[in-house]
């Protein structure tokens, strides 16, 4: 364990309601540091913007919680509300198809696994809440990616390589930039094998009330299941169940279903 990470966030852990501000010399008290130390990790997290410095002098400097925090927290408030809506019409879904249901999301440049509905079956898929993968990789991941800002999505692309997960091949640019259109055509995205071997992925959007994709909800399954009328059983449910938990977080569609 990093004993300075672990020093730095115990400072932050200093603050509170009752003491929004404090001093260096009130810190270096309060932990049991060395004032030179405290001053060292108290730059770092200002530099950070975890902190920043109400009043500097030669003699003291006051400190109070930065904007960084902020923005980290309502990351993990809008990640915590989507899960809480998501989760009994994910259940609803897997009980209704018998298949594995996700609630995928962007985390900086990857995607991450927030939320799990295992299926009945024998077989399972060896996925776990938290996980994160590249965002050019299965179809919660892909989807996510074609529904970015264009500056965000072309500096993702602009990466030196891209690789598959399995065989490390290269993914070719130009057939992924093609794949991201026809999601953002089509309102969905569909992967095989690209995860797991022999499996199959439908992801299609969630989105807030500014109607701006802010999560991808992912069945997942062996590839022999969705074929013919069970697939668009499974993609009917899948966009239904998507459209009820966008509109849970209040987002107003003027689209008539449609199943492809």
């Amino acid at each position: 364990m990093n004993q300075s990470v672990v020093k730095a966030l115990k400072l932050l852990d200093l603050f509170s309601e009752e003491t929004p501000e404090l001093s260096l010399k009130e810190i270096a008290v309060r932990s049991s540091l060395p004032k030179p130390t405290a001053y060292r990790l108290l730059t770092t997290l200002e530099h950070m913007n975890f902190l920043y410095k109400t009043k500097d002098s030669e003699h003291d400097s006051r400190y109070r919680l930065g904007l960084k925090l902020l923005e980290l927290g309502q990351l993990v408030s809008s990640s915590l509300e989507i899960r809480e809506v998501a989760l009994p019409f994910m259940e609803k879904l897997a009980q209704t198809i018998n298949e594995v249901v996700h609630l995928v999301i962007v985390n900086n440049d990857e995607a991450t696994y927030i939320e799990k509905v295992e299926s009945t079956r024998a077989l399972r898929l060896y996925t776990r809440i938290g996980k994160s993968s590249p965002l050019y990789i299965g179809s919660g991941p892909k989807l996510l990616l074609a529904f970015l800002s264009e500056r965000k999505q072309q500096a993702i692309l602009e990466q030196s390589n891209l690789y598959q997960l399995s065989a490390q091949q290269l993914i070719d640019k130009d057939s992924l930039r093609k794949q991201l259109q026809h999601i953002r055509k089509v309102g969905y995205a569909y992967s095989i094998g690209e995860q797991d071997a022999d499996t199959t992925g439908i992801s299609y959007p969630i989105q807030n009330f500014k109607g701006e994709v802010i999560a991808a909800l992912t069945v997942s399954g062996l590839s022999s299941r969705f074929e013919g009328d069970h697939l668009l059983y499974i993609k009917k449910h899948t966009k239904e169940s998507a459209l009820e938990i966008s509109a849970k977080l209040g987002y107003q569609s003027t689209m008539e279903c449609a199943y492809e």
